[in-house]
């Protein structure tokens, strides 16, 4: 062989040498560049298996299938699995959207924001358009809807009023609770009563809390309660001698149960003070009382009293016999 031969050979074997070699993956894991040779697909998103197919990775123009295609590289272990580091929890929902194109959503608003998060980071857009569309729908219907909680033990009602930080105002009606029959005008001062209940509800459901209570003895009773104790009570019902027997007399003191829950509101996020109550106490007992109300004042230990209203409207003369008189329920 001759010397420029030796020479050639080496200089061949110098760039040989030089040239950089491809880098050696693990037998664990290697790179594939693409999935479509494939019919069928394994993933392992965060340790959640599914088994699927790329028809159905591919459907929409998605991260999913970039993978497909590769574009997007990605990692398979030693048996075959596509490993995603995602968590699994949804990616099963991911996949019956891709296969059916619509798919049940969680009603819970934590969930359903997490499903829309996953559907955004694998860029399925009709599964967020989907997510965006139920989260709407969520936000209407919560702020349309003005519960009102219906109580059903004096447990409950305890309860109730000690933990809750706004006034509550709560409305005793129990037609059934009468062993007399009522005057003409009772049934329709009944009902209105529970309008005005409800149209209060309406305009003050977010500052205070609005309870009914079916169960009691009252006929018709409102109660006021700030800092977990009563303030006022507005009673509706007395026991009359319209006719030669008993009647139950309803009677609507619109003015006053309206004037009750406007002060109630200064109990509102714990904002009475001494201040509160003193202005409260200082109204005298009164004070804003219409003809044939009264006013007493219950104490209940130190200067924490509850004002306790009763209806008393006189009956006409021609409405009763001669000598009867009128008896209330006190």
């Amino acid at each position: 062989m001759s010397a420029e031969a030796s020479v050639g050979d080496h200089d061949a074997d110098s760039v040989q040498r030089a040239v950089p070699q491809p880098a050696c993956h693990s037998t664990d894991m290697h790179r594939n560049p693409g999935l479509m040779g494939s019919k069928y697909v394994k993933l392992n998103v965060g340790g959640s298996l599914h088994y699927t197919t790329i028809q159905t990775l591919s459907k929409e123009d998605s991260l999913l299938r970039s993978i497909c295609t590769g574009i997007t590289d990605v990692t398979i272990d030693s048996e075959g699995w596509v490993v995603l580091e995602r968590s699994g929890r949804h990616f099963g929902l991911v996949l019956n959207f891709l296969r059916d194109g619509s798919v049940p959503l969680p009603e819970d608003h934590r969930e359903l924001d997490e499903v829309l998060k996953e559907a955004q980071y694998y860029r399925v857009q009709g599964l967020v358009q989907h997510c965006l569309n139920a989260m709407q729908k969520q936000q209407d219907v919560f702020e349309s809807v003005c519960r009102i909680p219906m109580i059903t033990s004096a447990k409950e009602e305890q309860k109730m009023i000690a933990t809750c930080r706004k006034p509550v105002v709560k409305l005793q009606n129990n037609r059934g609770n009468n062993k007399y029959s009522y005057t003409s005008n009772s049934d329709d001062n009944l009902l209105k009563n529970i309008e005005l209940f409800d149209k209060l509800v309406l305009r003050f459901n977010n500052r205070v809390l609005f309870v009914k209570d079916v169960l009691g003895d009252e006929i018709c009773c409102w109660s006021f309660y700030g800092e977990g104790r009563k303030i006022a009570e507005v009673c509706c019902t007395s026991i009359v001698y319209a006719t030669e027997k008993k009647q139950t007399k309803v009677e609507f003191p619109e003015a006053r149960i309206f004037e009750e829950t406007l002060n109630i509101l200064i109990y509102e996020n714990n904002r009475s003070g001494p201040g509160g109550l003193h202005l409260l106490d200082s109204r005298g007992s009164g004070s804003s009382l219409g003809a044939g109300q009264s006013e007493e004042d219950s104490t209940a230990g130190g200067d924490r009293r509850v004002r306790r209203i009763h209806v008393r409207r006189h009956i006409m003369h021609d409405e009763r016999g001669h000598g009867q008189q009128t008896v209330y329920k006190d």
